[in-house]
């Protein structure tokens, strides 16, 4: 299945624009079963590049590689003007391939391998965080002209103990730092989740950081001019409200109007869950009493590995002849359906106590807003090769493109 480029979409598809090019796609294959697809809007991203500088102006986004790869979605947030957040030697080199400068790229994992810290070096990525004191061992040893973040664990987030430097262990990271004669600029942490910005610990983390800039003065060190608040946020009407608002008022309370600072986040899914819809195809149905049981062609192990922490909604039925059917219209008769993917996993379950239509063999059900650490958290598992599903980029002959 050949992708079609329309990378200058301006505006993005209405609901119907959308399932009238998805109809076309199916139609236009001239078959009653095939392949799970995906549909790229870019004229999507365009309004949310927007609501972010919006609202964010004085935080540059540097968007997460690992929420979705996708080279032509990677390639529009590069015109838009974003920097990315690589934390590997393949996501740096994809990114690189785009013609993006690497002074536009944070390598930002804590723990590098050592050939990856190697290739950053000849490239001439030279950003980076760190947490511990083997990790600027290694940097001193390969990367030295690195700038370097230090990663804090920010209170009151998660329990994982994977990321971040602890209070007690700041002070002596960056003393080992200026000991190797190594430049940390910065200060990086991260309080968002699936769910979004921990705002209770917004502030708390502003303020770990406030003293770390402080700490580096004491010891001698040049004054940082880095703040990185990472990641977690979600786009949607509580962005303005809640998480932009938050951000605002902490940086106003700790960094007011300081000369020379350079504030970055590492959004991901708040640019990559909306552009992106999945269409699958029904391959299976089983009727046991009152539930009617259905099996499509991607699933928890492919696409939506992540419905085991978030939830999801299907809004569309394609028959097999392509005819719309929206589950959540008024007068379509719904029954209580379960979901399942198609390999042999009892889990792969994607909907359990869903209302659907009726639904037969060969018709299609669509996941809108399914960009966001999908395909590319899928596997190959019993030969159902999640790498392989491809992108079709959204476009009517009526929308202005280039």
């Amino acid at each position: 299945m050949s992708s079609e480029a329309m990378v200058g979409a301006s505006s993005p598809l209405s609901k119907d624009e959308l399932i009238s090019f998805i109809q076309s796609i199916i139609l236009n294959e001239n078959q009653q079963e095939m392949d799970p697809f995906y549909v790229l809007d870019l004229g999507a991203l365009n309004p949310l590049f927007q609501t972010w500088t919006q609202n964010l102006p004085m935080v540059q986004p540097f968007y997460a590689v690992k929420c979705n790869p996708n080279p032509v979605f990677l390639k529009q947030l590069a015109a838009l003007g974003a920097g990315f957040d690589c934390a590997s030697h393949a996501e740096i080199e994809s990114v690189l391939s785009l013609g993006v400068s690497p002074d536009r790229i944070i390598f930002a994992s804590t723990c590098k391998p050592e050939s990856h810290i190697k290739y950053a070096a000849k490239v001439g990525v030279n950003l980076a965080t760190f947490d511990s004191i083997c990790e600027l061992e290694k940097i001193k040893k390969l990367h030295p002209s690195c700038s370097l973040l230090i990663r804090i664990k920010a209170p009151q987030t998660s329990n994982s103990t994977k990321f971040g430097a602890l209070p007690d262990e700041v002070k002596p990271l960056l003393q080992a730092s200026k000991a190797a004669n190594l430049q940390v600029i910065g200060v990086s942490f991260h309080i968002g989740s699936r769910s979004g910005i921990n705002l209770n610990a917004l502030e708390d983390a502003m303020a770990s950081a406030k003293t770390i800039f402080e700490t580096a003065i004491q010891l001698g060190m040049p004054e940082m001019n880095v703040l990185n608040i990472g990641g977690g946020f979600k786009s949607g009407p509580n962005f303005t409200d809640e998480a932009a608002f938050a951000v605002k008022v902490a940086l106003q309370k700790y960094f007011p109007n300081q000369v020379g600072l350079t504030i970055m986040a590492e959004p991901g899914r708040f640019f990559a869950k909306e552009p992106f819809t999945l269409v699958t195809n029904v391959i299976g149905k089983r009727v046991r009493g009152d539930i009617k049981e259905y099996w499509i062609n991607d699933g928890i192990a492919g696409s939506m590995k992540f419905l085991q922490y978030d939830n999801v909604i299907c809004t569309h039925l394609l028959a097999n002849n392509g005819s719309s059917n929206n589950p959540t219209s008024k007068g379509v008769k719904t029954y209580d359906s379960t979901v399942f993917g198609p390999t042999c996993d009892a889990a792969d379950m994607v909907l359990e106590g869903f209302q659907l239509p009726d639904m037969e063999v060969g018709d299609w059900l669509v996941f809108h807003n399914l960009g966001a650490y999908s395909s590319c958290l899928g596997s190959d598992f019993n030969g159902f090769k999640t790498s392989a599903i491809p992108t079709f980029l959204a476009h009517l002959h009526n929308k202005n493109s280039s």
